[in-house]
C-alpha cells in the first residue's frame, strides 16, 4: 500500500496514527506530496485524487481512497479488530458523531481561518485559494470564532469523560488532535483555563500511536521555504 501526504500536516498525523495505532507503519510506503509547492493541485495528482487533497491510500490493487476517515475505516478493518471505529452499532454511532463534531468546531474552520486570515501556505497555493476576495480575512475570521467556540465546547465534554467517545481513544481524538496541531501553527491557542482540553491533549500525546509520531506540525524545510 502507499500513502500519498506531507509529514507532519494535520490530515496526514491523523492517518500516521492510525497506522501506528494498528502496527501498520512496515506495510505502507509514503509518497511524498509538496504542498507548499502545490503539487497536489497539478493534473497528476488530480487524476488520483480529483478532491486535490491529502492524505490519499493506494492499495496493492490500484483502488485509491481519500478522505481520513475513509482510510481510517479501511485500515482499522483490515483486521477484524476495529479499535478506533467502533465495535457496536452503538460506538459505531457515537464515533462517527463525535468524529464529524471534531472536524465541524475544529478541523474544518481551522483549515480556513489558516487560507484566508493568515498567509497559509505560501504563494503557489494563493490562486486555489481565491485571494482576491475582498472578504475573506473577515471570513477567516469569522471561522477562528468557530474554533475558539468548539475548545470551550469540547473542554467542556471531556470534563465529565476521558476520550471525545466515552471512555476509550477513537478516531474522533485523532482528528481533534491533528486539528490543534492546525490550530497550533495558525496562532489559535488552547487558554489556559481549558484544564479538561489540555489534560486530554496531554494525555492523548503520550499515548504509543502518537508520541514521536506526528512530529511537527511542518517539517523544518518548508519552514524555511514559508520564510520562519
Amino acid at each position: 500500500m502507499k500513502i500519498y501526504d506531507r509529514a507532519g500536516f494535520p490530515n496526514p498525523a491523523r492517518i500516521r496514527i492510525v497506522l501506528a495505532a494498528k502496527g501498520l507503519d512496515a506495510s505502507i510506503e509514503f509518497v511524498p506530496v509538496d504542498l507548499i509547492g502545490a503539487e497536489h493541485k497539478q493534473p497528476a495528482y488530480l487524476s488520483k485524487n480529483p478532491s486535490g487533497v491529502v492524505p490519499l491510500l493506494e492499495l496493492d490493487d490500484g483502488t485509491l481512497i481519500s478522505e481520513s476517515t475513509a482510510i481510517t475505516e479501511y485500515l482499522d478493518n483490515l483486521d477484524g479488530n476495529p479499535v478506533l471505529t467502533g465495535r457496536t452499532p452503538k460506538e459505531k454511532a457515537v464515533i462517527h458523531m463525535m468524529q464529524r463534531r471534531a472536524e465541524a468546531y475544529v478541523t474544518d474552520p481551522v483549515g480556513l481561518y489558516f487560507h484566508h486570515a493568515t498567509p497559509g501556505l505560501g504563494d503557489a497555493l494563493k490562486a486555489f485559494k481565491s485571494p482576491e476576495w475582498e472578504g475573506r480575512v473577515m471570513m477567516g475570521e469569522r471561522e477562528g470564532e468557530k474554533v475558539r467556540n468548539g475548545l470551550k465546547y469540547f473542554d467542556e465534554l471531556l470534563s465529565k469523560q476521558p476520550y471525545l467517545a466515552g471512555e476509550d481513544f477513537s478516531m474522533a481524538d485523532i482528528t481533534l488532535f491533528a486539528g490543534l496541531m492546525h490550530a497550533d501553527v495558525s496562532g489559535i491557542t488552547v487558554p489556559p483555563e481549558y484544564s479538561s482540553l489540555r489534560q486530554w491533549r496531554e494525555r492523548v500525546s503520550g499515548l504509543p500511536s502518537v508520541k514521536n509520531r506526528t512530529g511537527q506540525n511542518l517539517l523544518p524545510e518548508d519552514l524555511k521555504r514559508l520564510g520562519f
